[in-house]
């Protein structure tokens, strides 16, 4: 554009030097014509550079927004998220927690029970403690003597084993550590129910 700019403005320098006056007037018109040609164009080349730069520049920022915006939901959505977990993670804490503690009071209802149990079996077994009268030179008078250093520990054994034991004796089948003959003697003339009421005044020991 330059170029042509300065080749008119040449051709017009020439014209204007080998003419006569109306042809210079006509020519310096020309010139002045060309010249605000060209300055209207630099304007408006000026004027659209400025209005490029001004929606770039918008774009820009409505672009930065969107990209600030969809940044904003997904840390929030990660914040909910991290909040639900937690939530979830101290309601189960507090039912394990409620559950424990139910556990442990069901087994101490157990245990007081067992206990009480014992002691009212214990306590009103006047036929088991009656019987146990003879086992008690052996076996102590709290079941917990090892009969001639050689026998287990009676008292506290369940009461089917003490059962069986005892029927395996008046039998003859059972003799541990050689006390077979001796235990036969002692239990021969127990019936069932007396078995019974012995093993479970030992058992309750």
């Amino acid at each position: 554009m330059k170029k042509r700019v300065l080749l008119s403005l040449v051709a017009v320098s020439f014209l204007f030097t080998a003419c006569d006056e109306k042809t210079k007037e006509a020519v310096s018109d020309a010139t002045s014509a060309v010249t605000e040609s060209a300055k209207e164009a630099a304007a408006n080349a000026v004027d659209a550079t400025k209005e490029a730069a001004v929606a770039a520049a918008a774009a820009a920022k409505e672009k930065a927004s969107e990209v600030a915006e969809a940044a904003k939901e997904k840390a929030s959505s990660a914040i909910e998220s991290t909040k639900e977990a937690a939530s979830e993670a101290a309601k189960k804490a507090v039912e394990m927690k409620d559950e424990a503690v139910e556990k442990v009071a069901e087994a101490t209802d157990t245990v007081k029970e067992t206990a009480a149990n014992a002691v009212d079996s214990a306590a009103g077994n006047e036929a088991g403690k009656a019987l146990y009268a003879k086992c008690a030179g052996c076996h102590g008078a709290d079941g917990k003597t090892k009969a001639l250093g050689k026998s287990e520990i009676v008292a506290g054994q369940s009461v089917e084993t003490l059962v069986k034991s005892l029927q395996e004796y008046k039998a003859g089948t059972r003799n541990v550590a050689g006390m077979g003959t001796l235990m036969k003697g002692q239990v021969a003339s127990m019936s069932d129910d007396d078995i019974k009421a012995v093993s479970e005044y030992i058992s309750a020991m």
